[in-house]
């Protein structure tokens, strides 16, 4: 797959997500075959003023390349300017226009920018005009069901230079509830001429194979369904060449979250590993015998050194 300059080995995408695809999720995914891994959404804001922990986001290794860095924002200036900054680390830059939490929507950006077609259209054109990465823009199908104009909105993005378009085939409204729409996915391939990217419920590597045949699209983009399971990368690969999709045994998946918690830890130290980790290795041990003791357990780890004797005592009873 070719997105603009940027050449892919494979269909498979890691999604952006906000407090989840930091460094070390990145590699873990990356391991897996994952062929192009996210940042989480920078705020175009953040960098301007100097935000804490904004250019931590940034912070990349030659393992995990290619990389893409999605920017939020609802400054076409603010967002070239973020675009010129982030060129360094990013080899393809994408513009959220689909988020569709609170917070973000409030401030003008993510999902809220479907309202405005045009000012998507202007963003583009000055982050085209700021970079010579390739491009890409994430939506989702309008703001709610009365505005689904997710063509209209792809259409003018890629009028204005983007080399694919990512979407969410769900409204703002409906949030992550009900299914996504398919179909839409596939109207977009037939109307657009730059790749398409499909995202949202793809929890097994059927369903990634399903959307690509239903569709027509170009690659797909794995987000929820990679929590704690980044077997599912492999399995879609797998099924794309014909393979049956391979399912990890017990000590597989436990030693997969002990190297995500060293990677963790080695990156932020003890901490934040501490605060962010548990939830990976709940995910990560999610389905398993007396899992929810261990979840219990873990949530209540005072240490690194407790939760890493916590997995090791849970792979002995496994």
């Amino acid at each position: 797959m070719k997105i603009g300059a940027l050449h892919l080995v494979n269909p498979v995408i890691l999604a952006p997500m906000a407090g989840i695809t930091d460094l070390p999720y990145r590699l873990i995914m990356k391991r897996f075959g994952a062929s192009l891994v996210f940042t989480e959404m920078i705020s175009a804001n953040g960098l301007h003023y100097g935000g804490a922990g904004t250019d931590d986001l940034l912070r990349t290794v030659a393992e995990e390349r290619p990389l893409g860095v999605q920017l939020f924002g609802d400054d076409p200036l603010r967002l070239a300017e973020a675009a010129r900054r982030v060129e360094a680390a990013a080899d393809l830059i994408d513009l959220n226009c689909g988020c569709p939490v609170r917070k973000v929507v409030g401030s003008g950006a993510g999902s809220a920018l479907l309202r405005d077609p045009v000012k998507v259209a202007r963003i583009v054109r000055a982050v085209r005009q700021a970079t010579s990465r390739p491009l890409t823009i994430k939506i989702r199908s309008g703001w709610d069901a009365e505005n689904r104009n997710y063509l209209e909105v792809a259409r003018l993005a890629v009028a204005e230079g983007v080399d694919a378009v990512t979407l969410h085939p769900r409204t703002r409204s409906q949030m992550f509830g009900g299914r996504a729409d398919w179909n839409d996915i596939a109207s977009l391939k037939q109307s657009v001429a730059v790749p398409v990217i499909a995202s949202g419920d793809l929890f097994t590597a059927e369903d990634a194979v399903t959307v690509l045949e239903q569709t027509g699209c170009d690659a797909v983009m794995v987000a929820r369904g990679g929590y704690g399971n980044p077997w599912l990368v492999r399995q879609i690969l797998d099924r794309l060449a014909g393979h049956p999709a391979q399912q990890p045994s017990a000590g597989e998946r436990l030693t997969v979250a002990r190297e995500h918690l060293d990677l963790f830890l080695g990156t932020y130290g003890a901490a934040r590993t501490l605060a962010h980790m548990r939830k990976h290795l709940c995910w990560y041990t999610h389905g398993l015998p007396n899992a929810a003791i261990f979840r219990q357990r873990i949530n209540r780890a005072f240490s690194v050194i407790e939760m890493r004797d916590l997995l090791t005592d849970f792979e002995v009873a496994a």
